[in-house]
C-alpha cells in the first residue's frame, strides 16, 4: 500500500453501537495527509456508509485482519486487544477507551506494546475543541434526550390555540447545563416548552438565560461554585447539597418533562432525583436520565428500559449518541481527524504528539500503564 503511515479503522464488536470512527469525509482527508487507509468491511454498515463509499474515497476495505500492520488504529469504542493482532509494535490505539471502567483493556494493551490514547481524556483547552469527543457527542445527546421524552409525554411541547379549546405548553427541567444539558435547553425551547434548568457551577446562569430558560438556583449558601479543573464539575458541599434538594424537590414537583445530564469523570454519576422526588410529580411525567450508564442520576432508572414508578416514565440509553448514528459518527470521525492532522509531521509521515495533549491522553507507552489518572 502506498502511504507511509497506515490507518485501520474496525468494525465496532459493543453491543448496540452503531458509530464508526472514519466517514468517507475523513478517508479523503487522512489520504490527503499522505496515510493509507485500511477499513473493515461492514463498519459503517449501522451509520448508513457502505463499503463501496470506502472504496470510492480511496480506501480499502478487507474482510478481516483490518490491522495487520497499522501503525493507527481508530475507534469509537476501544477494540479488545485480539483484534488488533498483526498491527505494528507501538501502534496508536485512538479511540473512547474507558479507562476506569476498562483497566483491565488499558493493561492489556500495555502488555502487547499498543499506545493507548484515551481522547475522553482530551484536554479542555481552545485549541483542543475541535478534537473532543465528549463535547461532540454530549451535543447530539442532549437533543436526542429531548425528542425521547417528547415521545413519551403524552400531550404537545408547545402551546396551541385551537377552535377546540388552548392545550397548555409543556414545562421541561434541565438538570446540569454542560455541553448536553445546554443542546437540551435550545432542543426543548425550539419544540415549544417552558424551559428552566439548573446546574452546580455558577457560571452557567448567564448561558441559561441566554437560551431563554429560566435558572434556578439556591442563593447565598457556600458551595454553588461547583467547578473543578478542566471545566468538569466537582461535587458540591453538603451544605449546598442539602438547599438544592430542597429548592429542586419543590420545582420538580411542577415539571412535566426532567433531563437529567450530570456527570463526574471517574465517579459514579451523582444521585440527583430521589423517589421520592419522582412521586411528587405529576403521572404522565417523564424523565431522561442522561447519565443512566455510569450509575444514573435518577433513582431506579435502568439502562435500555422505560421505568413507570408513581405513574412516571422514566427513560435513559446506554449510549444515547449511538441512536443517531449518521451524525454522531460524522462528528466523532472528525474530532479523530482533527487531533491526528494538528499533529502530522509531514517529514516524518506520521503524527507526533506535543507533551500537553500527549501526556493527557496517553494511557500506555513502552509496555507501561503511564497515565497519571490511573496511577494515583
Amino acid at each position: 500500500m502506498a502511504g507511509g503511515t497506515t490507518i485501520a479503522v474496525l468494525r465496532e464488536r459493543a453491543e448496540g453501537e452503531t458509530r464508526v470512527a472514519a466517514t468517507p469525509e475523513t478517508v479523503k482527508k487522512f489520504i490527503a495527509l499522505g496515510a493509507a487507509v485500511r477499513i473493515e468491511s461492514g463498519a459503517g454498515a449501522t451509520a448508513s456508509i457502505g463499503d463501496d463509499d470506502y472504496r470510492a474515497a480511496g480506501a480499502e476495505v478487507v474482510a478481516e485482519g483490518a490491522a495487520q500492520g497499522a501503525d493507527i488504529v481508530l475507534g469509537v469504542q476501544g477494540p479488545e486487544v485480539e483484534l488488533l493482532a498483526g498491527a505494528k509494535p507501538g501502534a496508536w490505539v485512538a479511540a473512547g477507551l474507558d479507562p476506569f471502567r476498562r483497566r483491565d483493556r488499558v493493561d492489556a494493551y500495555a502488555a502487547a506494546g499498543f499506545e493507548a490514547l484515551a481522547m475522553e481524556f482530551m484536554p479542555r483547552i481552545t485549541r483542543a475543541q475541535s478534537m473532543d469527543i465528549l463535547s461532540s457527542q454530549s451535543n447530539l445527546a442532549g437533543y436526542k434526550a429531548v425528542l425521547v421524552a417528547a415521545d413519551h409525554y403524552g400531550r404537545a411541547f408547545p402551546m396551541m390555540m385551537t377552535a377546540a379549546g388552548t392545550v397548555s405548553a409543556a414545562k421541561a427541567f434541565v438538570m446540569g447545563v454542560g455541553v448536553a444539558g445546554l443542546q437540551a435547553i435550545a432542543t426543548a425551547r425550539r419544540l415549544g416548552a417552558q424551559v428552566s434548568a439548573t446546574d452546580v457551577r455558577s457560571a452557567t446562569r448567564e448561558q441559561i438565560q441566554s437560551l431563554g430558560a429560566k435558572p434556578i438556583f439556591v442563593e447565598n449558601v457556600a458551595g454553588i461554585e461547583g467547578e473543578g479543573a478542566g471545566g468538569y464539575a466537582t461535587e458540591m458541599s453538603e451544605e449546598y447539597q442539602k438547599a438544592q434538594a430542597e429548592l429542586v424537590s419543590s420545582h420538580i414537583a411542577k415539571q412535566d418533562i426532567v433531563i437529567t445530564t450530570a456527570l463526574i469523570p471517574g465517579r459514579p454519576a451523582p444521585r440527583l432525583i430521589s423517589d421520592a422526588q419522582i412521586a411528587s410529580m405529576k403521572p404522565g411525567s417523564v424523565i431522561f436520565d442522561l447519565a443512566v450508564a455510569q450509575g444514573g442520576n435518577v433513582e431506579g432508572s435502568v439502562a435500555d428500559q422505560v421505568v413507570v414508578k408513581h405513574g412516571v416514565k422514566i427513560v435513559g440509553y446506554s449510549n444515547t449518541p449511538a441512536h443517531l448514528p449518521a451524525d454522531a459518527s460524522a462528528l466523532f470521525s472528525r474530532n479523530l481527524y482533527n487531533f491526528l492532522s494538528a499533529f502530522w509531521d509531514k517529514e516524518q509521515g506520521k503524527p507526533v504528539l506535543d507533551e500537553e495533549i500527549g501526556n493527557a491522553i496517553r494511557l500506555t507507552h513502552g509496555g507501561k500503564v503511564v497515565n497519571e489518572r490511573l496511577l494515583g
